[in-house]
């Protein structure tokens, strides 16, 4: 499959360029691509990961599947042949790494849900002994498991970075019966993923999930439960009182760290092995989750 950093499907609008997805206007619908560029450091990076892309639409559409009784979802299909007849002459670019889905109003804030004290929630505790103001027992250590999940939700920033907020300013920005509905979403799919993930020697340690309104209905949008948006660990690398081997570009920020880059232009080159190295982790995820392997199986 070719690498592919950039759409650009001729006669279809393009509705707005995100770091790695590019977003095209049908009207009622919108089409996702997500191509195989990454962003580390809210900077988007010059070189692709190959079938990175392919990845997080699989991954998406596998647990839009998976968790689609908890509550709807916005995919429509991830097959080609249902697509519009406008789409099919881009086949080539569009096979597994995109979704038709129904456009709604997104909600302005993304749901994290956190089951670990890792990354940023573990820097937070060590100052405050909070994650986001929600107070924690005293002595917990980096990665270890939390007695319950907690619900952290943040702002969506255009620029730079989200903010994280507190679940009454969430209230004050949506309502309280959407926060309410949105959360025991959030926890419900959670618990079903990160129980599944577990079987198949993955842990979720932290996802982000979105959510947007369509007919007075609350839905789930964007990606789900991937590289990108969650914290995914090798069960069998796992130990509490570090940061476990991640199944995402954790390996690129940890290079570009190493070469002790400012986050400024110019932007560094990948080495060919962070590239290859990053690629597999992203391929092994979707293999273990789904049980497919990508070199002999089409992502749809």
């Amino acid at each position: 499959m070719a690498i592919v950093l950039e759409t650009n499907l001729s006669g279809v609008n393009l509705f707005r360029k995100g770091k790695v997805r590019d977003v095209y206007d049908l009207g009622d619908q919108l089409l996702i691509v997500a191509t195989d560029r990454i962003s580390t450091f809210d900077v988007v990076l010059n070189d692709a990961i190959p079938d990175k892309g392919r990845v997080l639409s699989g991954l998406s559409s596998f647990w839009f599947e998976f968790t689609k009784d908890i509550i709807p979802n916005h995919l429509i299909s991830a097959d080609i042949s249902q697509y519009p007849e406008q789409l099919r002459q881009y086949a080539e670019i569009l096979a597994g790494r995109s979704m038709l889905v129904k456009r709604t109003k997104p909600l302005p804030v993304e749901c994290i849900v956190r089951g670990y004290v890792s990354g940023s929630g573990w820097q937070d505790y060590q100052k405050t002994g909070a994650i986001c103001g929600i107070r924690l027992p005293d002595g917990l250590t980096e990665s270890e498991k939390l007695s319950a999940p907690i619900f952290t939700p943040s702002t969506k920033a255009e620029i730079g970075h989200d903010q994280n907020i507190s679940e009454q300013q969430m209230i004050d920005l949506v309502g309280a019966e959407i926060t309410r509905t949105v959360k025991k979403a959030c926890f419900n799919i959670y618990l079903r993923a990160a129980k599944y993930a577990e079987s198949k020697g993955i842990i979720i340690a932290d996802t982000k999930m979105e959510f947007g309104i369509l007919d007075d209905q609350i839905i789930l949008i964007d990606e789900l439960l991937t590289p990108d948006s969650s914290r995914f660990w090798d069960i069998t690398e796992y130990k509490v009182g570090m940061s476990p081997p991640s199944y995402d570009k954790q390996f690129v920020r940890d290079y570009l760290i190493s070469i002790k880059w400012d986050k400024k232009p110019p932007i560094p080159k990948l080495p060919p092995d962070v590239i290859e190295k990053t690629q597999e982790k992203y391929r092994l995820a979707f293999e273990k989750i789904t049980g497919h392997s990508m070199s002999v199986r089409e992502i749809v």
